[in-house]
């Protein structure tokens, strides 16, 4: 359908003069100036009202009504005229009575809530309670007004909910987006357009491509949450018809988006609302499915967007970066594991002011990527410790330090190299960390983040684990999800709860019990970044379990030597310490975390005694931490001071 031309809207005076002249038959002649003029039919000669009546099937009497209350809203001098032809003072505006008095071949149609003027909302009608159908005052919508007057405007009701999609950030989809993007514009394009719901990738990259789809099929494009629906039937209904008005004046596509929920996972309110927009409108709709699940659905079109392989992302990265940054994109596709939307908003967050990008903000962008996600499953740890804090043998640091080599080498081991294209299995750098409590396990997953520059989250296993069959795995399936944008380190306390030494399936709890384990080795091998299980018990668990973790780490009771370097480096550097002997608190034979615990206590006992951190008040701390340990303080003490 054409849009109206600058000459049909100018084609709206010469409209205005024959309405006028169609209104002085009914007035005295003398009284009016426009007696005078020529007359001819109303309307024909204005190009607007022509494409408006074609849009909306309007009939040539139903044209000229519109025209009326137009000429009501122009023309200063009509409301009176209304008045003066309805002889009735109170009249000063155009009723159903007054166009069929001065038009010809009126029909009644055009006054019923069936007809196109009432239904579109065309005109509004005031309360016929008191005045009757004929003789109510009816007028000219306001959007239909500035449509007349060319002006290209959402109606006022209809902006209150939506929003523009902000042009598509590529000039055309990558390759891995291209099925997805050719399907939708046919979609678009068809006679009958569909219902078409977009899957994957992430929401920048949906509205993108639903952007590129409806610009190249000529549509325009607005936004709308579904929660932001009326989820009553009557006002749903009357949405629906400002809407279809809407894409009918200017053709249009609506993406429904949701504000906090997937579309499978809306609350009954929201439900009820887009039910009866996906029912009653008839304009092309697409629909923000969120991440791809797999399911069908009978009453829409399903398009699933593939993910974005790792060598366009680094393509992107390059293109969005340019030449501002000094930036390894191959480090930035190993690390992270991102659609093309969040790279290009991360890469318009990490600018500054002239134009550069800072190398660390965009990291630091990268990494708060996935934190809103993970923020809801797992504790999060902020490291700010180093290689230097851990003490272990030689042997063990080595080990640690060979983890944070393979995960820098991913990219060229698993991709320049080729060895990912080999199998997709045993991709994923995982470790198990074992002994016991206080030992250093926690504090070496804090240096390995450190090292990386990732973030570190910790899962509670024995919270992860549940009595309820298929929630076990749902809860991990959920915390792999969240970390597989990338830049983070797993770390799976508590073990133990779910990794006993696996025997003979005897019932169906040790049937569900493999699946569950079963299912989270796979979710390790399968993940890109480092995931780290810990223990206190090595020996319960099972070989066979044991051999598809790529890296096994002891860290054992802490010998004489360690023990002395772990009080040294247990005190800060502010702390008022007086004369302690090291050696002897070596004997007392405790673990890293059990000295930082008498190294806390004793630092209050000290502040409360004014006193500085010496001897008695470590002697003093030591025997509370042995006591909590079930270990008797008279015999550990009396031991280092026999030394």
């Amino acid at each position: 359908m054409p849009e109206p031309t600058p000459q049909d809207v100018q084609g709206l005076s010469l409209a205005l003069a024959g309405l006028r002249r169609r209104l002085a038959r009914l007035i005295d002649a003398a009284d009016m100036s426009m007696a005078s003029e020529t007359d001819d039919a109303p309307g024909m000669a204005c190009g607007a009202l022509a494409v408006l009546g074609d849009r909306f099937g309007l009939s040539a009497f139903e044209r000229e009504i519109v025209l009326l209350c137009a000429a009501a809203e122009l023309d200063p001098s009509i409301p009176a005229a209304c008045a003066l032809a309805q002889k009735e003072p109170q009249r000063a505006y155009p009723t159903f009575a007054l166009a069929a008095s001065i038009f010809d071949d009126p029909s009644w149609e055009a006054f019923s809530p069936l007809g196109p003027l009432r239904h579109w909302r065309l005109i509004e009608m005031d309360s016929v309670e008191f005045t009757g159908t004929l003789t109510s005052r009816i007028r000219i919508a306001e959007r239909i007004l500035h449509f007349l007057k060319g002006l290209e405007c959402l109606d006022e009701t209809l902006a209150s909910y939506v929003a523009p999609v902000a042009p598509p950030f590529f000039e055309a989809p990558i390759t891995a987006h291209l099925p997805a993007a050719e399907r939708l514009l046919a979609l678009l394009t068809s006679p009958s357009p569909r219902i078409v719901e977009l899957r994957g990738g992430d929401r920048r990259t949906r509205a993108s491509l639903a952007a590129w789809a409806a610009g190249r099929a000529g549509l325009g494009l607005l936004q709308l949450c579904v929660e932001d629906l009326p989820p009553q039937a009557i006002e749903a209904d009357s949405f629906c018809r400002l809407w279809d008005r809407e894409s009918i004046l200017h053709p249009l596509a609506l993406l429904i988006t949701c504000r906090s929920y997937r579309l499978d996972m809306l609350p009954e309110e929201a439900r009820k609302g887009i039910g009866v927009l996906l029912e009653r409108t008839r304009m092309p709709l697409v629909l923000d499915g969120g991440e791809a699940d797999g399911s069908s659905a009978h009453d829409r079109a399903v398009i699933e967007i593939a993910h974005a392989p790792r060598h366009e992302q680094r393509a992107l990265w390059e293109a969005v970066l340019g030449g501002r940054v000094q930036v390894d994109a191959e480090r930035l596709t190993a690390t992270f594991d991102l659609e093309p939307g969040a790279i290009v908003e991360i890469a318009a967050q990490a600018g500054t002011a002239s134009g550069t990008v800072e190398p660390s903000h965009l990291w630091s962008a990268c990494l708060a990527r996935g934190r809103a996600r993970l923020g809801r499953l797992a504790e999060r740890l902020t490291p700010s410790v180093a290689w230097d804090d851990l003490v272990l043998p030689a042997a063990e640091k080595g080990l640690l330090r060979r983890i944070a080599t393979q995960v820098r080498n991913r990219a060229t081991v698993y991709d320049t190299w080729g060895f990912g294209r080999m199998s997709q299995r045993g991709l994923g750098i995982s470790a198990l960390f074992h002994g016991e409590s206080g030992t250093g396990k926690t504090l070496a997953a804090e240096v390995l983040a450190s090292e990386l520059a990732f973030d570190l989250y910790r899962i509670d296993l024995s919270q992860v684990v549940s009595k309820y069959i298929g929630e076990t795995e749902k809860n991990i399936r959920e915390v792999f999800d969240a970390a597989e944008q990338g830049g983070v380190v797993l770390f799976f306390d508590e073990a133990d709860a779910l990794f006993g030494r696996r025997s003979e399936v005897k019932d169906s709890h040790d049937r569900y019990a493999n699946i569950e384990i079963s299912y989270l080795l796979q979710r390790m091998e399968s993940y890109r970044g480092l995931s780290i299980l810990a223990t206190n018990r090595k020996n319960a668990l099972d070989p066979a379990f044991l051999r598809r973790l790529r890296f096994v780490v002891d860290f054992p009771f802490p010998t004489l030597a360690e023990a002395r370097a772990l009080w040294m480096r247990t005190f800060p550097q502010g702390a008022p310490i007086g004369t302690l002997d090291l050696d002897r608190l070596a004997v007392l034979g405790l673990t890293g975390g059990s000295i930082r615990n008498i190294a806390m206590n004793a630092a209050f006992l000290a502040a409360a005694a004014d006193t500085a951190i010496d001897m008695p008040v470590v002697l003093a701390a030591a025997a509370d931490e042995l006591r909590k340990l079930g270990r008797n303080p008279e015999e550990a003490l009396t031991a280092i001071r026999c030394r």
